[in-house]
């Protein structure tokens, strides 16, 4: 089969939505075109003297409910159709949870992996200003994403505040709490992961105590949620990141195998464990399954090999739309990307609301917030699926597409 992308997989899923809503041609059509794409290049000046030029994008898919939002990653394969992606994948998940925030997506095609500290705030800066005209706390704001955080989403919101003549923490969210960040954003992502993890539990009636737990993906969202799913009584069987897994059935240290993969950069070769490659690791029957890396990890090549009952997208678009199929009628559970990982731009709004409100609320109250949030769109799509027999994928999806449609249709067309 021709690969049509990852954003060819999103209009996939946006296509068997609509076969529910049956929205009007003229409404589905909008809804099939970001707003707006922005290409630029980003000439940055790297410790030898020479000049390296790089490819950054930008693409803010909708505004019919409020500003877009969404998050900026570093990485070699980012590109215009992973943008557009990802772009809609927010503009969805953002109405899931209804908040009033349309979708962006940004970043660089760079390996961060390779630059220095300065030479990284020097890209950071560059490609700030470079989106400067299109970002800003009304119109459009970033976020960390893969290879991103606290530290340049600082950088960031510097660089546009010079640009302005004042100080705009709004810009972007994500920021260190010094600079007006949420108090729990850093976890969020996880946070809101385990929460709709431990009310699918719920929902099958199983105890979370003694449950086996895979994932795939050990940066901010797996480390965290690992930590999370320990402290619930899971058990850790298996962990991957880019450069293969760790396998042990009686369980992994997750505090210590963090250590170790700080030390040596990977997970493998990690004492009192196995190591296994990426599809080794996911043959290995396990009771949750977690992706929470890059797009596509699990797809037509190697879904077969999947042994779960639940599996909770962690990453966005985790699943090609073959493995999402075959899994599926597999009987897997599968908590679909747009509800499983929507915490992190749920705590962003709640960061954005208190920096307008100049008013910060503790991190209990941001994770009781939190958790009420998830929760209520984690049943609302239970509910949905049942009533109507669909799967949550597109029980999801019809949700967050219908609330941006009639946002859309209510509006109207200008001029």
């Amino acid at each position: 089969m021709a690969d049509k992308g990852v954003f060819g997989e999103v209009l996939l899923v946006l296509e068997k939505a609509n076969r529910h809503l049956n929205l009007p041609r003229s409404i589905y059509e909008r809804l099939r075109t970001p707003k707006r794409s922005l290409i630029v290049s980003v000439p940055v000046e790297l410790d030898d003297g020479s000049v390296a030029n790089f490819a950054g994008y930008r693409v803010q898919y909708d505004f019919a409910r409020g500003p877009a939002k969404g998050g900026v990653r570093f990485h070699p394969k980012v590109d215009l159709d992973e943008m557009t992606a990802l772009a809609a994948l927010m503009t969805w998940k953002c109405a899931l949870v209804d908040i009033p925030f349309g979708g962006a997506k940004g970043g660089v095609a760079c390996d961060p992996t390779v630059l220095s500290r300065r030479e990284l705030e020097r890209l950071t800066r560059r490609y700030t200003y470079e989106i400067g005209l299109f970002i800003g706390p009304e119109s459009d704001i970033p976020a960390p994403d893969v290879y991103t955080d606290e530290q340049v989403m600082a950088w960031m919101m510097d660089t546009y505040s010079m640009m302005k003549g004042y100080s705009v923490p709004g810009v972007v969210t994500g920021k260190p709490v010094s600079l007006g960040g949420s108090l729990g954003r850093n976890k969020a992502t996880s946070t809101g992961l385990v929460t709709v993890v431990l009310e699918t539990l719920k929902h099958l009636e199983t105890e979370a105590e003694g449950l086996s737990a895979t994932l795939l993906g050990f940066g901010k969202v797996g480390l965290n949620a690992a930590y999370m799913l320990e402290e619930a009584g899971v058990r850790i069987i298996g962990v991957a990141d880019s450069k293969g897994g760790a396998y042990n059935p009686q369980g992994l240290d997750i505090k210590e195998l963090a250590r170790h993969k700080r030390a040596s950069d990977t997970v493998q070769g990690f004492r009192g464990a196995e190591d296994l490659s990426f599809d080794e690791l996911i043959s290995i029957e396990t009771d949750i399954l977690i992706p929470a890396a890059l797009e596509g990890q699990i797809n037509a090549s190697n879904a077969h090999l999947v042994k779960t009952k639940i599996l909770a997208e962690g990453a966005n678009s985790p699943l090609t739309a073959e493995a999402d199929e075959l899994l599926g009628s597999k009987g897997v559970f599968i908590i679909p990307d747009i509800l499983a990982n929507a915490g992190g731009v749920v705590v962003s709004y709640f960061e954005w609301v208190q920096g307008l409100q100049r008013f910060f609320w503790d991190e209990a109250e941001v994770d009781e917030r939190l958790s009420a949030v998830m929760k209520r769109a984690f049943h609302e799509v239970l509910a949905l699926s049942r009533d109507k027999g669909m799967d949550m994928r597109t029980a999801a999806m019809v949700l967050g597409v219908k609330k941006v449609a009639d946002a859309v249709q209510i509006r109207g067309l200008y001029p």
